[in-house]
């Protein structure tokens, strides 16, 4: 006998069926063998060779005898150019060629350099060490003064500091945006010569 709280709902089997509203799934990649909607393609064989304008079942019988894919190489025009080839491989060698140029691409970041404008020597100095270092991995730097409280009255102070750093980055980095004040905060933007 089943317990009382044992609901027959949970056997029941259902399909996933996908929302009204959204769209069908994209097919990434060229179009292949029966998907190729053209009646008569330009053909080229799996040595490279070009074997003219052809039927399209021609060109997927001969796919079919190499035990390789039919693939669209391009569709404009008349007849679309297809390739004897297999799919499989030249998908993977896009993606190996895509991760390739991914890893090449370098990335530039902005990193930030807060300050105050009554800065000590001392710190002032590991902070110049620290733009230096961004400057060396190729990153540029925004250089960001914060004024509080009386400090407000006191802006040449921060304009002068700015100017001071400008001035010892001048051999190795180039002023991307001078100085300029915004609400309590000045800030300059440098960027590493390349």
């Amino acid at each position: 006998m089943e317990p009382s709280h044992f609901n027959r709902n949970y056997l029941e089997i259902r399909t996933i069926r996908r929302p009204s509203r959204a769209a069908a799934p994209v097919k990434e990649g060229p179009r292949a063998n029966e998907e190729i909607q053209a009646s008569k393609v330009q053909l080229i064989d799996e040595e490279g060779q070009n074997q003219g304008v052809v039927s399209i079942e021609d060109a997927l019988q001969r796919a079919i005898d190499a035990g390789l894919d039919l693939v669209e190489i391009a569709s404009k025009g008349d007849a679309p150019v297809c390739k004897i080839t297999d799919l499989g491989k030249m998908k993977y060698q896009s993606q190996k060629k895509a991760a390739e140029a991914r890893k090449k691409q370098k990335t530039i970041d902005v990193k930030e350099i807060k300050m105050r404008p009554n800065i000590d020597k001392h710190d002032y100095d590991v902070k110049m060490r620290a733009i230096h270092k961004f400057f060396d991995n190729g990153d540029k730097v925004k250089v960001t003064l914060r004024f509080r409280g009386r400090e407000m009255a006191h802006m040449e102070l921060g304009m002068q500091l700015l100017q001071r750093v400008k001035e010892e980055t001048l051999d190795i980095a180039k002023v991307e945006a001078e100085p300029k004040l915004e609400g309590r905060q000045m800030m300059m933007v440098l960027s590493p010569k390349s």
